[in-house]
């Protein structure tokens, strides 16, 4: 279902018992709410939560940007390096008064919020802004933007900024660009089943396709900059969780949120990367619910 939600048009989707515990998850840059996997969605509803997925704004199929224009990667890069303001369409503080709207709208005044990668950028600014209506944050493979922690090699960045063909989309070629990009970003120690893994991304792109939408997320997340100002004012009760292998968020970043939100705790685990592979979804979905939550 789509919600007007801070005035931008968002997609939504809202499984499990409307008197549970509420859980907002929110996904990383250019990603789609169908990136939390439908299994470990099914889990989490069968430990009595209400999960609530949303496409971020110029994601999926929810409202794009295109008016904003194209940005410049290149020329938003070097102002990030030179330390100068990064123009953006919106900002990351935009997209949580997205979230927390579109809460508002089901009528949800107090909510769990678990965000992946972009996601837990934008969950920090939620519940830094409005602590008294985090029940519990999770932050998985994210990172507090801090310029001192290690960054993602050059060839990461490489396949994360690869051109794709003119002349529009190519089902295929995305399909291939994208299995470059996670085979490359994803758990060394969990690979997925080639065939179930082409599915999928093929799934994704079929149901929605934005690069210009993506590059507009990229400068919002690099005109953030750095929130480590702003994890002080976090209250809620803080899980965060990391893979040892992740390349394109170092787990440096982990231990660096754990010190710089007050009791937050921290579960690295082996051989996870840059994904949610099907054979970590128990232990994610355990890792998410928290203390006290077992399977119906």
């Amino acid at each position: 279902m789509q919600l007007a939600a801070n005035g931008v048009t968002i997609e939504v989707d809202d499984q499990g018992p409307l008197d549970g515990p509420p859980l907002l998850l929110l996904m990383g840059l250019g990603m789609q709410l169908t990136a939390w996997p439908a299994g470990m969605v099914a889990l989490l509803v069968a430990r009595g939560l209400r999960v609530i997925r949303i496409d971020n704004r110029d994601a999926g199929l929810s409202q794009r940007f295109d008016a904003e224009g194209t940005p410049n990667l290149a020329g938003a890069a070097l102002r990030y390096f030179l330390h100068l303001r990064v123009p953006t369409a919106y900002t990351l503080a935009d997209m949580a008064e997205d979230a927390w709207a579109v809460l508002d709208a089901l009528g949800i005044a107090r909510a769990q919020v678990c965000g992946a990668s972009m996601g837990g950028m934008i969950a920090q600014h939620m519940a830094a802004r409005q602590p008294g209506r985090v029940a519990r944050l999770n932050l998985l493979m994210t990172s507090s933007g801090a310029r001192s922690l290690p960054q993602p090699s050059l060839k990461v960045r490489a396949a994360l900024l690869e051109r794709r063909p003119a002349g529009g989309l190519d089902v295929d070629a995305e399909v291939a660009r994208l299995t470059r990009l996670f085979t490359l970003i994803g758990s060394p120690a969990f690979r997925p089943d080639p065939v179930e893994f082409k599915s999928r991304l093929t799934a994704s792109v079929l149901r929605a396709w934005h690069p210009s939408g993506v590059a507009r997320q990229l400068i919002a997340v690099a005109a953030d900059g750095d929130r480590s100002s702003l994890l002080a004012h976090i209250i809620a009760p803080t899980h965060i969780v990391h893979g040892d292998a992740d390349p394109l968020v170092p787990v440096a970043a982990a231990h660096d949120l754990r010190a710089k939100i007050a009791g937050a705790t921290l579960e690295v685990i082996e051989g996870m990367g840059h994904d949610l592979p099907a054979a970590l979804w128990p232990r994610l979905a355990a890792a998410i619910a928290g203390p006290g939550s077992a399977p119906g």
